[in-house]
C-alpha cells in the first residue's frame, strides 16, 4: 500500500508539498527523483502530526511492515521551513532484544550492544524525559535497560510499533510546546505552524568494509570558495558523531586520512551527488550520508550552512554559472545580512569572556582602550592608539570624540539614540543601554553586575553586531566588500527603481560611501563641520559677540573653512548632487558644561567666568529639540546662515571649473509655515547675487526643505510654492507626530512592542500608517501646486526596506541613509522591484 491518510511514501510522484509535509519531506523527494540512493521513507503531513499531538495515533502496523523484518528506523522532524527548526532526530527505533541478537551475528556483538545502548538512552531522555544524569557513562543493554525500568517503573518496550507511538507523540507534542512555539515565532513562523515527520529506514553505517558516517558540503563555510568541507567517522552514525577524534577528512588531506584515500568509488558517488543537487536543487546543499560496505546512502540534504560573505559569494556564483537567475541571486540574500561584511566581527570560533550586554545599536566590532572623554578619545588617537568611547549617553558635543574611537559603549540610550544614529553614520561599532555596567565618571572606572572593575586604559572589544562587552582584545574577522559583493550591489543597480543617496558630513563619509557607490549625497549636516577644536573657539566667539559686526567678524574666519569643506565634497562627488542642510542645532550645543570647560572658554575670549556662565545659563533651553533651532536661528541670527549660503556658492564656483557645472542643493531645517522658507530664500537668492557679481561667474541652485515638523506636511503644498524639493527627516518628523524622545524610548520601547502597543519601534522603522500618513500627505499636496518638487527621505528610515518599499509605492525620488546601510539600501530597492509583479524585472 503506497499511500493512505495516516501517511506517505515518498517516491517521485508521491503527493507531496512543503505546505502540507514540510522542508525536509520534499527535499526528500526531490533526491529520490534525482535517482540519488535514499533509504526507504514515509511522510507524515501536518495534519497527522496535530492529530497524534491531540492523543489521536494513527495504527502503525501498516507502517512499520513497509520497512520490513529486523528494520530499524530514524525519525525527523520536517517543518515548512528549515529556519522553524523542530525536534532532534531519534535513531534505530525498533531496537530490541531479539534485533539485538541478530545484529550480533550480523555486524558482532560490540555494534550491536553500542546500537542498543544509544537507543535506550534517546528513548529515556529523549522521548520520555527521564533524568540524563542515569544513563551517562559506559553501559551494556542490561544495565541500561535496568536503568530505564528504575526511572519509568516499566519495562523497556520490545515492540516496535510501540516505540515508534511514543517517539513521534513525544516529537508532536514538543512541538505544540511554548518553548518550541515561541522559538519558530523568532524566526518568523506563524504561531499556528504545522510539523510534518519523516520516519526512514536506518542505514546504519557499521558493518564491514568501509562504513560510517559523515557530513560534507561543497563550499567554504566562511567564504564561499568552493571546497569540499566535511567529516566522515567510521563504525558510526548520526551527526553526534562527526566530532568524534576518529573522524576522516573527505578529501584527501596532508593532516590526516580522508574517506577519499579509503573509499575513493564512494567519494566520487559523493561528489557527484554535491553535484547533481546544486544543479537541480539549484543550491548549495550538505549532505548527510552513511556508507555501509563502502555502499553510499543519502539520509537527508540541507541548505549547507554559511557565513553572510559565503552566501553572497555562493549566490554570485550560482547565478554566473546559469543555475539561477540575477534576480533569484538578489532575491536570497537577506538585505541586514550585509552588515557583517562591511565591517570587522569577532570570531564567532573564538572564545568569549563576556562583561556586559547592551543593545546591539550599530553592527561590527572593534577593540581598544577605555576612554571616558571625547578629549581622551582624540589624544590616544593622535598618538595611534585605538580607543572605546565609553559615555553615560553622547551628545553632539562628543561627535569628534567619536570619530576618534573605535567603538562607542553607553550606559543609557537604545537603537535610535544620539549614540547610536552616529555611531551607524560613522560606521561605528555601538552597543547601547548597557545598563547592568556602572559608570563612575569622577573616578574613570567601569564596574560589571559581577564587580569586576575596569579602568581607564583597559582594553576591550565591543561587538555591536550582538550587543557583547567583551574583556581583552578578541580574534577578529575582516570585512569583505570587493568581489562577489561588489558584482551583487551592480547587479542591484541595474533593477532598483528608486535613487539612493548618502548622508554625510565628511570627506571620509563620502570616501566610505563612494566604495559602494551612490547616486549623490542626500543629507549633509554642516553643524558637524563645527566641532573641530580650531572651528569650536571660533564658533563660541560668534555667539558671545554683543553686536552684529562682531558676530561677522568671527563668521568671516569661518568662511574659508566652510568654503573649503564644500569645495571638496563637489569635487569628491564629481558633479553628482549634494544636499546641504544649513546649521540646525541650538547654539548651546557648542558650549561646554562643565566648570572647567567655563573657565577654559572664560581664558580663552578674555572673559569673567561669571560672565560666560551667564552667558551659557541664557542659552538654555527647557526643550532644545523644540526650541530655538534650524530656520528659527538662521532667521533671528541670519548672519549664520548667509555665511554658510557665501561658502557654498563660492565653492561650486571652484569646484566648477574646468568640469561640468555644480548645482549644489540648500536645505532649510525645522520649516513650518510657507513665510520662513521665503525670509531665508530671499537672503540666500541675495548673496548668490552678490558671489555671482563678485566673481563674474553664473551658477545655478536648488533650494529646498526638511520637511521635519507635522505642520510642515501638512502645509506641503504652500510650502513647495517656494522649494525645489521636500526632504522628509523622518527621525524628527517621528519624534513630533508621537510626541516621543528617541534617546528616551528606549527605556520603554521593547514593552511597547512586545504589548503590541507599536508593532515595531517606530525611530527603527517607518510608521507607514502615522508618518507614513503625513508623508503622503506632504506629497501629494507638495506635487499638487509643483508637479516636478523632488521628494526623499533622509533620517534613518532611508536605509531600512521596508521604509524604502514606502517610498517606492508613494512615488519618492530617493531616500539617503548612513555610507555603511546603502549597500543595504541598493540591495532592498532592487528586491522590491523583483518582487512587484507589475513591474517588469530586469534580470
Amino acid at each position: 500500500m503506497k499511500n493512505r491518510p495516516d501517511y506517505t511514501l515518498i517516491t517521485a510522484t508521491a503527493d507531496m508539498h512543503t505546505a502540507t509535509h514540510g522542508n525536509r519531506a520534499k527535499c526528500l523527494q526531490r533526491l529520490v527523483r534525482l535517482g540519488l540512493p535514499v533509504p526507504l521513507t514515509a511522510a507524515l503531513s501536518f495534519d497527522a502530526v496535530r492529530q497524534i499531538a491531540q492523543g489521536v495515533v494513527p495504527d502503525l502496523a501498516p507502517l512499520w511492515a513497509e520497512f520490513g523484518p529486523h528494520a530499524l528506523v530514524s525519525v525527523r522532524s520536517s517543518s515548512q521551513a528549515a529556519d522553524w527548526g523542530g525536534p532532534g532526530t531519534v535513531l534505530n527505533i525498533g531496537m530490541n532484544d531479539e534485533l539485538a541478537e541478530h545484529l550480533a551475528k550480523v555486524h558482532g556483538r560490540s555494534a550491536a550492544d553500542q546500537l542498543y545502548v544509544n537507543f535506550i538512552r534517546a528513548y529515556a531522555v529523549d522521548v520520555l524525559r527521564l533524568d540524563a544524569d542515569e544513563f551517562e557513562g559506559p553501559l551494556t543493554p542490561r544495565i541500561a535497560k535496568e536503568h530505564f525500568e528504575d526511572e519509568a517503573e516499566e519495562a523497556f518496550p520490545q515492540d516496535p510499533a510501540v516505540q515508534l507511538r511514543e517517539v513521534l507523540r513525544s516529537m508532536a507534542r514538543a512541538w505544540e510546546g511554548t518553548t518550541a512555539r515561541l522559538l519558530r515565532q523568532a524566526q518568523g513562523a506563524p504561531a499556528d505552524a504545522g510539523l510534518g515527520l519523516v520516519v526512514q529506514r536506518m542505514a546504519l553505517g557499521v558493518g564491514e568494509g568501509v562504513s560510517g558516517s559523515g557530513i560534507v558540503q561543497m563550499i567554504d563555510p566562511d567564504t564561499g570558495d568552493a571546497d569540499v568541507i566535511g567529516r566522515f567517522v567510521p563504525q558510526a552514525q548520526g551527526r553526534v558523531a562527526l566530532r568524534d577524534d576518529d573522524a576522516l577528512y573527505i578529501r584527501s588531506d596532508a593532516r590526516g586520512h580522508s574517506l577519499q584515500d579509503a573509499a575513493p568509488e564512494a567519494y566520487h558517488d559523493l561528489i557527484a551527488a554535491g553535484a547533481l543537487m546544486r544543479e537541480k536543487l539549484r543550491e548549495e546543499m550538505q549532505i548527510e550520508f552513511t556508507l555501509m560496505n563502502g555502499q553510499l546512502n543519502i539520509l537527508d540534504a540541507v541548505r549547507a550552512p554559511r557565513s553572510a560573505r559565503a552566501a553572497v559569494a555562493t549566490v554570485v556564483n550560482l547565478a554566473n554559472d546559469g543555475v539561477i537567475s540575477r534576480g533569484e541571486a538578489l532575491s536570497r540574500i537577506p538585505p541586514f545580512s550585509l552588515g557583517q561584511l562591511l565591517h570587522r566581527q569577532v570570531d564567532a570560533e573564538a572564545p568569549r569572556d563576556v562583561l556586559g550586554r547592551g543593545i546591539a545599536a550599530a553592527p561590527g566590532a572593534a577593540t581598544g582602550k577605555i576612554v571616558f572623554s571625547s578629549t581622551a578619545a582624540q589624544a590616544l588617537a593622535a598618538q595611534g592608539e585605538a580607543t572605546i568611547l565609553v559615555k553615560r549617553e553622547t551628545s553632539s558635543e562628543d561627535v569628534r570624540g567619536m570619530h576618534a574611537a573605535q567603538a562607542v559603549l553607553t550606559e543609557r540610550g537604545g537603537m535610535t539614540s544620539h549614540a547610536a544614529v552616529i555611531a551607524r553614520g560613522l560606521g561605528l561599532p555601538c552597543v547601547t543601554g548597557a545598563s547592568s555596567l556602572q559608570l563612575d565618571m569622577r573616578k574613570k572606572t567601569l564596574t560589571t553586575a559581577g564587580r569586576r572593575v575596569f579602568h581607564e586604559g583597559d582594553v576591550i572589544t565591543v561587538d555591536g553586531s550582538s550587543g557583547d562587552i567583551l574583556v581583552g582584545a578578541a580574534k577578529m574577522i575582516e570585512p569583505a566588500v570587493g568581489g562577489a559583493f561588489a558584482t551583487l550591489i551592480q547587479w542591484a543597480d541595474e533593477i532598483r527603481d528608486i535613487g539612493i543617496r548618502v548622508n554625510a558630513d565628511t570627506v571620509e563619509d563620502v570616501e566610505t560611501a563612494q566604495q559602494f557607490g551612490v547616486d549623490g549625497i542626500g543629507l549633509c549636516r554642516t553643524e558637524h563641520m563645527f566641532f573641530d577644536p580650531n572651528r569650536l573657539t571660533l564658533m563660541r566667539e560668534m555667539i558671545f559677540a554683543e553686536t552684529e559686526s562682531d558676530r561677522a567678524a568671527a563668521l568671516d574666519r569661518l568662511l574659508p573653512m566652510q568654503r573649503g569643506d564644500f569645495t571638496e565634497l563637489f569635487k569628491r562627488m564629481q558633479g553628482k548632487p549634494v544636499c546641504i542642510r544649513l546649521f540646525d542645532p541650538p547654539l548651546h550645543e557648542f558650549l561646554p558644561s562643565d566648570r572647567d570647560g567655563i573657565r577654559a572658554l572664560a581664558e580663552a575670549l578674555d572673559l569673567p567666568v561669571s560672565r560666560v556662565a551667564a552667558r551659557i545659563e541664557s542659552l538654555q533651553e527647557y526643550n532644545p529639540m523644540l526650541g530655538m533651532r534650524g530656520v528659527r536661528l538662521g532667521i533671528t541670527v541670519p548672519e549664520i546662515y548667509d555665511m554658510q549660503a557665501r561658502a557654498i556658492f563660492e565653492a561650486t564656483i571652484a569646484a566648477s571649473e574646468g568640469k561640468n557645472p555644480v548645482v549644489p542643493e540648500i536645505m532649510i531645517p525645522l520649516v513650518s509655515a510657507k513665510r520662513e522658507v521665503e525670509l531665508v530664500k530671499s537672503r540666500v537668492d541675495a548673496v548668490a547675487a552678490a558671489v555671482a557679481a563678485q566673481n563674474g561667474k553664473s551658477f545655478t541652485y536648488r533650494l529646498g526643505v526638511m520637511v521635519e515638523t507635522p505642520r510642515a506636511a501638512l502645509r506641503a503644498g504652500e510650502i513647495a510654492e517656494s522649494s525645489s524639493f521636500l526632504s522628509f527627516g523622518t527621525n524628527d518628523l517621528t519624534q513630533m507626530t508621537y510626541g516621543l524622545s528617541r534617546d528616551d524610548a528606549g527605556r520603554f520601547m521593547s514593552a511597547y512592542v512586545q504589548q503590541g502597543v507599536f508593532v515595531e519601534d517606530p525611530f527603527t522603522r517607518l510608521d507607514t500608517e502615522g508618518v507614513g500618513e503625513l508623508l503622503l500627505i506632504g506629497a501629494e499636496r507638495g506635487r499638487a501646486v509643483r508637479p516636478e518638487v523632488t521628494l526623499s527621505i533622509c533620517g534613518e528610515h532611508g536605509g531600512d526596506p521596508d521604509s524604502i518599499r514606502f517610498s517606492r509605492i508613494a512615488g519618492f525620488d530617493y531616500v539617503s541613509c548612513s555610507p555603511f546601510r546603502v549597500p543595504l539600501a541598493k540591495l532592498s530597492a532592487a528586491q522590491w522591484v523583483l518582487e512587484d509583479e507589475t513591474l517588469p524585472a530586469k534580470r
